[in-house]
C-alpha cells in the first residue's frame, strides 16, 4: 500500500558525494524540516488509536486545540507544540493558505486521472498507493 521506506528518517550525504542528490540534501539541511526528517521517534500504533478514538477539540488558553487519551494520559496537541517538537520555526502568525498551484502539482506528480482543475477531487482518481 505504500512505499517500504516511507517514514524513514533522511540520510544527509554530509560530505556531499552523491552528486544527483546534492540539490535536495542541500534543501533539506537548510529548510525548517530538517529536525523533523533527521531524527527518529518510536511510535506505536496503540496508543495513536487510543488517542484518536478519545480525541475532542478544546480550547486552551485561547488557543484551538486536540485532546486525547493515551496510556491512560490526557494528551493536548496545538500547533505550537508541534512547532516545538519538530523545531519547525513557524511564525505562528503566518498564514495557513496553500497556493492554489502547490497541490495541482501534486496531484499531476501522483498521476491523478481527473481534471484537477475542476471544483471536486475524489480519492477513487488517484492510484492506489496514494488513496490512504
Amino acid at each position: 500500500m505504500s512505499e517500504p521506506h516511507h517514514n524513514q528518517v533522511t540520510y544527509h550525504d554530509l560530505e556531499d558525494k552523491l552528486d544527483e542528490y546534492k540539490g535536495i540534501t542541500k534543501w533539506i539541511r537548510k529548510s525548517r524540516i530538517n529536525f523533523a526528517v533527521t531524527h527518529e521517534t518510536t511510535v506505536y500504533k496503540s496508543l495513536i488509536k487510543d488517542f484518536w478514538n478519545s480525541r475532542e477539540v478544546v480550547e486552551v488558553d485561547g488557543t484551538e486545540t486536540i485532546r486525547g487519551r493515551g496510556n491512560d494520559l490526557y494528551v493536548v496537541v496545538s500547533v505550537e507544540i508541534h512547532n516545538t517538537v519538530l523545531q519547525l520555526s513557524d511564525d505562528p502568525e503566518a498564514s495557513f493558505s496553500v497556493p492554489l498551484k502547490c497541490p495541482r502539482g501534486c496531484l499531476l506528480r501522483m498521476r491523478c486521472t481527473v481534471d484537477i482543475l475542476g471544483k471536486q477531487l475524489n480519492k477513487s482518481s488517484l492510484p492506489l498507493r496514494y488513496k490512504f
